[in-house]
């Protein structure tokens, strides 16, 4: 493990996933440095001056494995990697952005991203909720494993992302409105997967992070249709203003996002 300073600020280079996680310890004043797209902006017009970084490039921590029917993504895969992940992730990876920002960006930084300047970041994050992945993470009490809402819920403040397992599902769907922008962000998208658990949706755009629509879970469960599960959608989220869309706007797309995303699901995508 090499250590530099430049300026005020100290840059710790793990080489290995033991490494990172010591240098990591429990999080307090470590700002963690993964594909930059995010932190460099911020860096860059003096919003964040960091004075402690984790630089995770040759950290051993990228790569998709596969093993007894499960797959697993190192929190430093790229984006653009994701491009051919088990549906909805796939689809998802490939409307972030554009492939300059999808070939820096990656998951474990697609995970931790807050929203910015009131706009909501995290556009895989409804696809690995849908997929019933889980979260491997790294802090002052050692390594643990929480489902990905639970991990979203409780904030990354305090864990090193450290990789996400997930099964290929029977069928999945998807459905988003964005921006005509390279750039920007997804305004709202819904993702739907059947896992060994049953039918799983998930929304982002409709908050900081990404959520689990239990309420539309549960009535497909019960025998409602594609359209009538999807009007349960605003009993899970409550779209905010924001830079991007009105909560208005949100509101009156959400339910056709969602029963989109399961008449695609229904088609067996």
């Amino acid at each position: 493990m090499t250590s530099t300073s430049l300026e005020a600020a100290q840059f710790v280079v793990p080489t290995s996933r033991d490494e990172a996680v010591q240098a990591f310890g429990d999080g307090s004043g470590v700002t963690v440095f993964a594909g930059g797209t995010i932190l460099m902006p911020e860096i860059n017009y003096g919003r964040l001056r960091p004075a402690h970084v984790l630089m995770l490039g040759r950290a051993g921590l990228s790569g998709i494995g596969h093993k007894d029917g499960a797959v697993t993504i190192g929190a430093m895969t790229t984006v653009a990697e994701l491009e051919d992940a088990p549906e909805p992730l796939g689809s998802a990876a490939r409307n972030v952005a554009d492939h300059e920002i999808r070939a820096q960006a990656t998951l474990g930084g697609n995970l931790c991203a807050p929203s910015g300047g009131g706009t909501p970041r995290g556009d895989l994050q409804a696809a690995l909720i849908a997929l019933a992945a889980t979260v491997r993470t790294a802090g002052k009490d050692g390594e643990r494993t929480a489902p990905v809402e639970d991990f979203l819920a409780a904030g990354a403040d305090g864990r090193l992302v450290l990789e996400v397992e997930l099964h290929e599902p029977k069928r999945s769907g998807y459905a988003a409105a964005r921006r005509p922008h390279a750039h920007a962000y997804t305004i709202l998208a819904v993702c739907a997967a059947e896992t060994s658990e049953g039918v799983r949706v998930g929304i982002s755009g409709a908050g900081a992070n990404a959520l689990r629509a239990r309420h539309v879970e549960d009535a497909l469960a019960g025998g409602a249709s594609a359209e009538d599960a999807a009007q349960k959608a605003l009993d899970d989220a409550q779209p905010q203003d924001d830079a991007l869309a009105s909560a208005w706007y949100r509101q009156r797309l959400l339910p056709v996002l969602v029963r989109r995303a399961l008449d695609d699901l229904g088609g067996g995508k």
